[in-house]
């Protein structure tokens, strides 16, 4: 990446991009990218490095399933005292990023840097932002930490400095469908992640039999349809001066085009808790998925799936320690029942943020992939399920 700040585009008229994720993702986030033809694409901790135009930038908004945000590198120096750091950001270009009137936000991390509080880097880059704007408007900017109109971000990490801004605004996991916050929901975007790291092809069914507030069978029907995970949002490169919004209709207009209205195949959900699979149809409706799927009240007893082969993926209940109570232990032996009764001849996926419950499945894992969930290590197990032997 450069070592100057790359606030005016970059040769053949490409920018720096970062796409942050959740840990463990970043391999399926950079074959993302790769699919929407961005170049250079580097696989970092935590994220990954990419160069395209400002097409580029707004397609990864509206098309990365599996990324939290897409940010546009501003500034990448070197930098040790409080001076450097007020220079260098004063000497951005903000006013094409943000009107006089308008607000911003800093969201500052410090790691072994000679600037070691993150409060007090976050503080001088606004204050040299504002100043800029004083000097030659006689005016600045507000702050909003809730809702503003640039959102940045900013990382010192060894003494180095990255200035990013932040296209996307709220994360990209907030796709739009989500009808209410419940409890423990698993991520959309881990949700959309585990499935592209799946053995799932999107032209086959798919089984949740533990499926809770649906968040598996609606990203997997969003991924069938070819439907991009942010077409029912707003993002904050849409309030920026510059914003095209010409490019950005066209790229919207395509998305539309592109999903597909029927399935020629089940996608399927289940959970004995009715409450949940209430919340799995209502965010079905709201993310225009309703006819694409089916969702069922059933313990996974009653429940009965397609016919096998299809792939099954599903998030158990984990709770801290395996001897916290019978039902989760419970829950763990009747999904290994299920697998070996009723899954034969199919791939299954299942994760585990608890190293001791999945030996009640009765299976041996063929793989065992890193991922974390919130502050949680976990595991998406692959499974691969003998068929019924032939008579």
């Amino acid at each position: 990446m450069n070592d100057s700040a790359p606030d005016a585009p970059l040769p053949g008229g490409l920018h720096d991009y970062f796409a942050p994720c959740t840990l463990g993702l970043e391999i399926v986030v950079a074959e993302e990218l790769r699919a929407l033809r961005a170049v250079d694409v580097e696989v970092r901790r935590g994220g990954v490095a990419f160069r395209g135009d400002r097409a580029l930038g707004y397609a990864a908004n509206l098309w990365l399933r599996a990324a939290v945000r897409v940010q546009q590198l501003v500034l990448d120096v070197p930098v040790r005292i409080k001076e450097e750091l007020y220079g260098s950001v004063a000497e951005v270009e903000w006013e094409k990023w943000l009107d006089v009137d308008g607000t911003l936000a800093i969201d500052a991390s410090v790691r072994d840097s000679a600037i070691t509080h993150s409060g007090f880097a976050a503080l001088t880059a606004k204050d040299a932002i504002c100043d800029r704007f004083r000097k030659r408007f006689g005016r600045r900017p507000n702050v909003d930490t809730e809702d503003p109109h640039l959102p940045l971000k900013l990382t010192l990490l060894k003494d180095r400095l990255r200035l990013y801004v932040n296209l996307s605004g709220a994360s990209l996991h907030k796709r739009g469908w989500r009808p209410i916050q419940v409890k423990s929901p698993l991520n959309e975007a881990i949700a959309a992640g585990l499935l592209l790291a799946s053995s799932w092809n999107r032209a086959s069914p798919l089984v949740d039999p533990m499926c809770g507030s649906g968040t598996f069978v609606v990203e997997a029907a969003c991924l069938a349809a070819d439907r991009a995970p942010g077409l029912l949002r707003r993002f904050a490169f849409e309030r920026f001066p510059d914003f095209d919004v010409r490019a950005w209709a066209i790229l919207k207009e395509d998305a539309v085009r592109r999903a597909k209205r029927a399935l020629p195949f089940a996608l399927v959900g289940a959970d004995r808790h009715e409450g949940a699979i209430a919340l799995a149809k209502r965010s079905a409706r709201e993310a225009q998925v309703e006819g694409l799927v089916a969702f069922t009240h059933a313990s996974l007893d009653d429940f009965t799936p397609p016919p096998p082969p299809f792939t099954l993926v599903t998030n158990p209940p984990w709770g801290e320690r395996i001897g916290e109570g019978d039902d989760l232990i419970a829950s763990w032996e009747a999904l290994g029942h299920f697998l070996h009764r009723k899954a034969q001849g199919c791939h299954a996926h299942v994760l585990s943020g608890n190293p001791d419950l999945p030996r009640l499945l009765g299976l041996k894992a063929s793989r065992k992939m890193p991922v974390m969930d919130g502050p949680i290590e976990c595991r998406w197990l692959r499974y691969d399920i003998d068929p019924v032997p032939p008579r």
